[in-house]
């Protein structure tokens, strides 16, 4: 459930504007950044998707959250960095592929290329349908662990910005409250902002302890941060 294409695909014969020089340089101070992010280069240098998988690592090693025989939960997992994550920490070898000792279930509303032992569904879990693939996926069993790298698509009005991530974090909760163990941990992505207190309200709410983390992967100037829910109340 991560960000869905802002664009149409629809063909549209109007004008489109150009770029501004101002666009021009920030775009390229950000690919400049990209390309020059040692989290990117480990990221490629390690076969990960994305430098997202070094956030969960940052929280998980701290924590010590993800273990070999879990059931863990991904939503909005696509491009797939936390569940390649997750399946590396349940590898008796630390590996990529092979031998698998626990249970991973990804879901996204975009398409997720294949992860050698993650089942992925494909949909929003709010609707029936998905939600029953995903509890047919889980046989009857409660996640030990559920993590949510969920993000609404922003529209730059913060007023409804912040209802978006708080409606997300909300599900995550939720979705944790009715499928995770009572010892069990929600690691969700959150931003600072408007939501930000009622969003760590809730969690208090919800969970025994409540841990805010800003992993170094993270960039400096971005403004989410995790929060991380231990023992559902």
């Amino acid at each position: 459930m991560k960000k869905s294409p802002s664009v149409s695909s629809r063909a549209d014969s109007s004008p489109q504007p150009k770029p501004s020089i101002k666009g021009k340089k920030l775009n390229k101070a950000w690919l400049h950044d990209h390309i020059n992010d040692p989290y990117v280069k480990l990221a490629t240098r390690e076969g990960y998707r994305a430098r997202a998988a070094y956030k969960l690592k940052e929280i998980d090693e701290a924590l010590g959250l993800i273990k070999p025989g879990q059931l863990v939960v991904d939503l909005g997992s696509t491009p797939g960095a936390w569940s390649q994550y997750v399946r590396r920490r349940m590898s008796p070898q630390g590996a990529a592929v092979g031998d698998l000792d626990g249970t991973i279930i990804a879901l996204d509303l975009l398409a997720m290329e294949p992860i050698e032992g993650v089942q992925f569904i494909q949909g929003d879990f709010r609707e029936a349908e998905v939600l029953t693939q995903l509890e047919l996926a889980m046989q009857g069993r409660q996640a030990d662990v559920v993590v949510s790298d969920m993000a609404p698509n922003l529209s730059g009005i913060s007023s409804a910005d912040a209802a978006r991530i708080e409606h997300l974090v909300e599900l995550a909760i939720e979705f944790s409250q009715n499928h995770m163990k009572p010892q069990g941990a929600l690691v969700a992505k959150v931003f600072h902002g408007g939501s930000y207190n009622a969003v760590v309200q809730r969690f208090k709410d919800a969970f025994h302890t409540v841990k805010p983390y800003k992993p170094k992967a993270s960039r400096d100037r971005s403004s989410e941060t995790f929060l991380v829910g231990l023992g559902l109340k």
